[in-house]
């Protein structure tokens, strides 16, 4: 498929590029390690108070802490490089470079920049993730590693639309930064399961930024509490948010003027 044809040429583009700042693989895992670090110290606050938060467990809470670096690794090394990349492209008139290729522009705007150094964030999630999987013991079988693989691809799906409905809003407006920074503010609130929250911030959670779907149900696919009626609607979401990104990008190109427009 075309989309793994370009994503595999422009990760190894990416990979010799930062392959000659090697020095920032290991800020990069100082700065993992602080963060995981901090988030261990505060789950261990939480857990000398009590024994559960919301019917979650210790390894349990270590699981959606696991999914959540996770998906903020993929995040920061696909999805936030190439959006940022399109919304400097729309704002500069630069974009003609990418809607001139053969290949279909929105797929190569979203792969064509990667960076390989934040994907030590994947790594040290799913570190977490193993441990915590160890310490629920025989609850996980090999059905609910599948559920959650599936699950995480749904995550992932949902977040990449949501970045892209997101990014295609500079065809209209030109400063979209804020809404970028007001993101990753929000996305700080998936390291708890969206269970914690008031209502109207599970609903904000949940169907406007697609965090719940992205952090919470995969957690909660890894530790049996998935059910398949919350399976289906994260399917349907992730679908309807595809389409959504694809008519929002379609709709943005007739309004860009570029070099060539």
């Amino acid at each position: 498929m075309a989309l793994f044809r370009l994503a595999y040429h422009f990760f190894r583009v990416g990979a010799m590029n930062e392959l000659q700042y090697r020095v920032n693989f290991f800020l990069q895992l100082l700065q993992s390690a602080v963060a995981l670090g901090v988030g261990l110290i505060g789950l261990g606050l939480v857990f000398s108070h009590t024994t559960s938060l919301v019917g979650w467990s210790q390894p349990e809470l270590l699981a959606v802490m696991g999914v959540h670096i996770v998906m903020g690794g993929l995040i920061q090394a696909i999805i936030q490089p190439n959006m940022q990349r399109l919304m400097e492209d729309v704002q500069q008139g630069t974009l003609d470079f990418a809607l001139t290729k053969p290949e279909d522009a929105q797929v190569l705007v979203s792969v064509r920049e990667i960076r390989i150094w934040q994907l030590v964030n994947v790594l040290v999630g799913a570190v977490v993730i193993g441990v915590a999987v160890a310490q629920i013991g025989d609850r996980v079988g090999v059905g609910e590693a599948l559920i959650f693989a599936v699950t995480l691809l749904l995550g992932s799906l949902m977040i990449y639309s949501f970045w892209l409905i997101l990014t295609s809003v500079s065809f209209w407006v030109v400063r979209v930064d804020e809404m970028v920074n007001l993101f990753e503010g929000v996305y700080a609130a998936g390291r708890w399961p969206v269970g914690i929250y008031p209502g109207w911030l599970q609903g904000l959670l949940t169907f406007i930024v697609p965090v719940a779907f992205a952090v919470t149900v995969p957690a909660e696919a890894l530790t049996g509490r998935l059910n398949l009626a919350t399976l289906g609607l994260a399917a349907a979401v992730a679908a309807g948010l595809l389409l959504l990104a694809r008519l929002i990008w379609r709709l943005g190109l007739r309004h860009y003027g570029g070099a060539s427009a």
